[in-house]
């Protein structure tokens, strides 16, 4: 498989400014050395509890935010050392289909016009070319060639996040990033929009980056899961292997805390207490610790590595390791 996006050491970083000076007097690490891949025709999902860091990610890889550090590859293109001039056309690699469809679109311009805009951009269409390109485009995602002449506060919220979608597919990229794209729909329209997407990922062979909170939609679409915590990736695996076994305590919470549609099933619950730590002045050692019912001595001063523990499998936590696991399969 190609890949079509790569992630090294990526970081994020805020500066706090305080007094009449305005002197920084720290930083808010909202990523903190994050990195994955994506192959052609993958789905990755991003997940994890609010602040976490997932949308920064999303959105400091497309350079909406610059990176603080790390590296970007974007094919064979390292994205971060490109300036704006450079930047613009890699740009049509990489598009975005953002959390609320309404405040995403132009409210002043015709759903043809918002399509129309990046093929106008790029000068890839024009005249009677363009208006018969942005008509495939909303036929493809299931909106009839009328709607051209509609504005957004004319469709209902499901045809307002499929009128991102063939906006985000004017340019035809090999990746696009998917910020919570379902969770201001009702359920039923939540379902129509997550078949239609991985429908174009499999006739274009796209590659997706799709941040979601909602287990029961990341079961659906995703290949792979990272879980992010304050900021880093503490698991990473396919969705068979972290749906079924997850290995860092936290990633159990957050199983464990998923509702269930049987309301006969019963489950052990693994409660997590107290709050997450500032992400200004993270917790020493491992950042979980501090609500971790299983922390050890070792987990509040050394920083465990995000290692493989079984192939295809990696997990940032002192009581997960080759060993361990290995013991455990055996016993």
């Amino acid at each position: 498989m190609t890949e079509v996006l790569r992630v090294e050491g990526l970081k994020k970083l805020f500066p706090v400014r305080r007094g009449i000076l305005q002197r920084v007097a720290g930083h808010v690490k909202a990523v903190d050395g994050v990195s994955f891949s994506i192959q052609a025709g993958e789905t990755l999902c991003l997940v994890g509890e609010s602040g976490c860091g997932k949308s920064t990610v999303a959105k400091t890889i497309l350079r909406l935010l610059e990176p603080s550090a790390g590296q970007i590859w974007l094919g064979d293109t390292e994205v971060t050392r490109l300036g704006e001039d450079q930047m613009r056309s890699h740009r049509r690699e990489a598009q975005m289909v953002f959390q609320d469809p309404y405040s995403s679109l132009n409210p002043r311009m015709r759903a043809g016009q918002i399509v129309a805009e990046p093929l106008e951009n790029y000068g890839l269409a024009e005249g009677a070319g363009k208006e018969k390109k942005v008509a495939a485009l909303l036929e493809k995602v299931g909106l009839r060639a009328d709607a051209m002449q509609r504005y957004p506060f004319e469709f209902s919220g499901g045809q307002r996040q499929r009128l991102g979608i063939a906006r985000a597919l004017a340019l035809n990229p090999r990746l696009i990033v998917a910020d919570e794209p379902v969770s201001a729909l009702d359920v039923s329209v939540q379902a129509q929009v997550l078949n239609l997407l991985m429908d174009l990922q499999d006739e274009f062979g796209l590659a997706y980056l799709f941040v979601s909170h909602d287990l029961a939609v990341v079961e659906h679409v995703a290949h792979r899961i990272a879980v992010m915590y304050l900021g880093r990736i503490v698991e990473l695996s396919t969705r068979e292997r972290i749906f079924s076994r997850p290995l860092h305590p936290y990633t159990e919470a957050l199983m464990a805390a998923a509702p269930i549609a049987d309301p006969r099933a019963r489950r052990e619950r693994l409660v997590i207490e107290g709050d997450v730590p500032s992400p200004m002045n993270p917790p020493p050692g491992c950042h979980f610790h501090t609500r971790c019912p299983y922390a050890v001595a070792r987990c509040r001063s050394e920083d465990p590595p995000l290692q493989e523990v079984v192939p295809g499998h990696v997990v940032a936590c002192h009581l997960r390791t080759r060993e361990t696991i290995a013991q455990e399969l055996n016993s």
